[in-house]
């Protein structure tokens, strides 16, 4: 066991600091570890959001030595440990209590998105019948735990606080598993360009590099999304391709 410092800030919407903590932690340690055995022994009224402890539900993201993070998924060994620890809350939300922020403008982001659509099905049984490439192309966005990572460091969010204006990289990621459904015939360009502000992004890849879940936002998501943005409504030809032809299904 060895003594490590942390730099935990405590505090709430109005005013707050960083309180520094020492504590004895163990091979095989996790931050969360780390700070729920400060919350038991030195801070019992420290207020941090966890779940699961397995990388799956999303609840304990903080950022940690400045950098995005879930706390139950960064190793305490992986950290040069000879400073203190920082440990703050993600920046882009209000913050309600020491790590714990407001996420909720996360949900109602969501609402706004146009729901899945489905084709009317292609047997007489009800069913529907689609390649099977079509549906790995949107395998990797369904795997996001709605951390909010990539919320967090989108510097559209945590910079420029147009959450008014952009809806984020995770419900890019969502809007291009929705678009890219094989059966899905809903149209949300006309969303994605004006409400939901995807040309806001520059595509830095910052939300992809932080993703626990490794899903390749920007490469797989966002861009492709940007590119049926600019055919559907910069494009001449295209854009007379939607006057005079309806929409039944997308490829």
């Amino acid at each position: 066991m060895a003594e490590v410092k942390f730099k935990i800030w405590r505090g709430n919407s109005k005013d707050g600091h960083y309180q520094e903590y020492s504590t004895k932690v163990g091979a095989g340690m996790v931050v969360l570890d780390a700070v729920r055995q400060i919350q038991a022994e030195q801070a019992n009224d420290l207020a941090i959001r966890w779940n699961c402890k397995a990388g799956k539900c999303g609840s304990c993201s903080a950022e940690i030595n400045g950098t995005p993070r879930l706390m139950c998924m960064t190793r305490l060994s992986t950290l040069s440990l000879n400073n203190p620890v920082t440990i703050q809350p993600m920046q882009a939300f209000p913050l309600i209590k020491d790590l714990v922020t407001d996420v909720s403008w996360n949900y109602r982001a969501k609402k706004r998105i146009k729901q899945f659509k489905p084709r009317p099905p292609d047997t007489k049984d009800g069913t529907w019948i689609m390649a099977q490439k079509d549906i790995d192309r949107i395998e990797e966005f369904r795997k996001c735990i709605e951390c909010y990572l990539c919320q967090d460091v989108c510097h559209v969010l945590r910079e420029h606080n147009l959450h008014d204006q952009f809806i984020g990289p995770r419900f890019l990621v969502h809007i291009a598993g929705l678009e890219m459904h094989p059966l899905d015939t809903e149209d949300r360009l006309e969303e994605l360009r004006k409400a939901h502000g995807i040309g806001y992004c520059n595509i830095t890849k910052c939300c992809t590099k932080v993703c626990p879940e490794n899903i390749t936002i920007t490469d797989n998501a966002i861009i492709p999304l940007k590119e049926r943005v600019v055919d559907s409504f910069y494009d001449p030809l295209q854009k007379l391709f939607r006057i005079f032809q309806p929409k039944t299904t997308k490829i």
